[in-house]
């Protein structure tokens, strides 16, 4: 499946479905998480704490509380805050469950950060390659605008370089 690389502020994107980069324990803290809560209200802090704890790697989704989208889909790339990083498996399983719970829904739109990656502790090039693969190899069938988000220029520029490479490899 194809997807597009842009910048800005998850919490501002118009989607159908919304990725937070969340902990096990879906507390939303700060960086991805902060930003939606934020944009949003503290009901969805509150509807995602009810949902929680949940396991590396595993999903659950919340209304999206006056966010410009239907659903907050809360992604446990890594563990609860300061009990460890994000791992490879658990970016992937991250990913898949998002794509696959955007799917669920019907939802025909979807933005993604870099999951696991800042403060999850894992490398920013690895873990973006890792999400691009594992939505380029993702079977679509409602879902047909997929946004890959980096927030800072750096971020941005990074994401879109490794997008490029691994969509060459392919």
């Amino acid at each position: 499946m194809d997807f597009e690389v842009v910048q800005g502020d998850i919490a501002a994107q118009h989607a159908e479905a919304l990725v937070n980069a969340a902990g096990t324990s879906l507390e939303m803290g700060s960086g991805v998480a902060g930003a939606l809560r934020r944009g949003a209200s503290e009901e969805l802090n509150d509807d995602a704490t009810a949902k929680g704890p949940i396991d590396l790697g595993a999903v659950a989704v919340t209304d999206a509380y006056g966010l410009d989208a239907e659903y907050v889909i809360h992604a446990a790339a890594m563990p609860h805050y300061g009990d460890g990083q994000a791992t490879e498996e658990s970016i992937r399983a991250a990913t898949r469950g998002s794509l696959e719970a955007a799917e669920e829904r019907g939802c025909e739109s979807l933005v993604i950060p870099a999951l696991g990656c800042g403060v999850a502790g894992f490398d920013l090039r690895e873990g973006v390659a890792i999400i691009a693969e594992e939505i380029g190899h993702f079977e679509a069938g409602s879902l047909a605008d997929v946004r890959l988000i980096g927030y800072s220029d750096e971020e941005h520029e990074t994401i879109r370089a490794v997008a490029e490479d691994v969509r060459a490899d392919e």
